[in-house]
């Protein structure tokens, strides 16, 4: 039970730091307030006017009596007196009925009060209305065949002081808040941004600036954390520069070999080394592309639509069909996903006749199939031919050169937008490999 009631807390509060802050200096404040006001209404204005209602409706009852007196001008005396030092306007209306339907309000506290008072003096010959007037409260007494009808100010039963009293209640909360949402606006907003600027980095963007802001603690985090991007940024360009030179150095040494070849006599040995130096030459290509895709590039708005259209346009003569679920934009690094796509595309027309390229959105993401109809993978290899240089030797891999970056590659790039990259069997028999990217 006490397991489901934790769940249930989780569930209701709100998930960013910025509002569990406002909630616990608001709790407080608020239930102080809601204290105070019950506090205050319970034990100074409702009985307050309990009191005040009590000795208006003795003065009413002693009204009542006056009329019932055979001294007419005694009574009109005393009536007038009423008016002039109690702010009372008294009048007789003989021969006609008292309203029937009565005006009170059930949540009004002076409402309540007035009927039971009234209630206890005249039994049920009585009918009041407090909220025709704006500062008069209407009372009829039934007296004879007619009523007496009694107006009075309505500060007479309801204290004046209870509204300043609410005022200075609500108007110190809400500036404490107030105060509190500006702060906490302030304190907050470094750490959202070392945030965005952790996830703009796990994507793989060049992040120009980073400057750390906020208190000591958040200081601290964002200084190590802009170190620790510094160190890692260092770390991938020279993985990239080392790369990048020894594929570059070891082309003259082939280069020679070529020439070298050329002027051999014997031709049969010449094609035969010819075909292994075109292969060293197709491996050095793709360690050039593998140290390329670690270089930064600016993220941009692309229609993932155009972009296919483009890429597949180089393609002449080969079977390219596609399928587009509408419009489709995304915040990407444009010229790094033409080479994934581009390797995904060079995949499946190695191994197949035909590729297949549909997306489709969903509410969070957007969603890429590349089919070919080429011998697939078997589904143990899946995880495997995602590592850097993993060559298969059946099926998909038989009699095909390269050194096993091709999928590595994608994922990366993929995996660098804070998308991810799955394989599986084609429904036109080959593989299929789906790409799912946030939107």
């Amino acid at each position: 039970m006490l397991y489901g009631l934790n769940n249930f807390i989780k569930k209701i509060l709100p998930k960013r730091l910025f509002y569990r802050s406002l909630l616990i200096v608001a709790a407080p404040i608020i239930l102080l307030q809601i204290i105070i006001t019950v506090v205050f209404f319970d034990s100074l204005w409702i009985k307050s006017n309990k009191g005040m209602t009590r000795s208006l409706v003795s003065e009413i009852r002693t009204l009542h009596d006056i009329y019932k007196s055979p001294d007419t001008e005694q009574k009109q005396n005393i009536i007038n007196l009423y008016n002039k030092n109690f702010d009372f306007r008294i009048s007789f209306k003989p021969d006609e009925v008292m309203p029937k339907n009565s005006t009170e309000r059930w949540y009004s506290p002076m409402d309540r009060s007035l009927r039971r008072e009234l209630k206890s003096a005249f039994q049920h010959s009585y009918w009041f209305d407090t909220t025709s007037y704006k500062n008069l409260v209407e009372i009829k007494v039934k007296y004879g065949s007619g009523y007496l009808q009694i107006l009075f100010p309505k500060e007479k039963i309801a204290p004046s002081s209870a509204r300043i009293f609410a005022l200075w209640i609500a108007f110190p909360g809400l500036l404490l808040i107030f105060i509190a949402i500006v702060f906490l606006k302030n304190q907050t907003r470094p750490i959202i941004n070392l945030a965005k600027a952790a996830e703009r980095f796990g994507k793989g963007e060049f992040i120009k600036e980073f400057r750390p802001s906020g208190a000591r603690e958040i200081r601290q985090a964002a200084y190590e954390f802009d170190k620790m991007r510094k160190r890692i940024t260092v770390h991938l360009n020279q993985r990239s520069e080392m790369l990048s030179g020894i594929s570059h150095d070891l082309r003259t040494p082939l280069t020679r070999l070529k020439l070298q070849l050329a002027l051999l006599k014997q031709q049969d040995i010449a094609k035969k080394m010819g075909d292994d130096i075109e292969e060293m030459e197709r491996m050095l290509n793709e360690y050039l592309e593998f140290s390329r895709n670690q270089k930064s590039e600016d993220t941009e708005t692309v229609n993932i639509n155009s972009l296919i259209n483009d890429l597949i346009g180089k393609y002449d003569g080969q079977k390219i069909n596609t399928n587009f679920d509408g419009e489709n934009k995304i915040n990407l690094r444009q010229n790094t996903f033409k080479r994934c796509l581009g390797n995904l595309i060079d995949n499946g027309l190695s191994y197949g006749k035909k590729v297949e390229i549909t997306t489709k959105r969903t509410l969070k993401d957007l969603i890429i199939f590349i089919d070919d109809d080429g011998p697939g993978i078997p589904q143990e290899e899946y995880d495997k031919v995602m590592k850097p240089f993993y060559r298969i030797d059946k099926s998909r891999g038989q009699n095909k050169s390269g050194v096993g970056l091709g999928l590595s590659i994608a994922n990366d790039i993929i995996r660098s937008h804070g998308g991810n990259i799955m394989l599986d069997k084609s429904p036109i028999n080959g593989l299929r490999v789906r790409i799912s990217l946030p939107l």
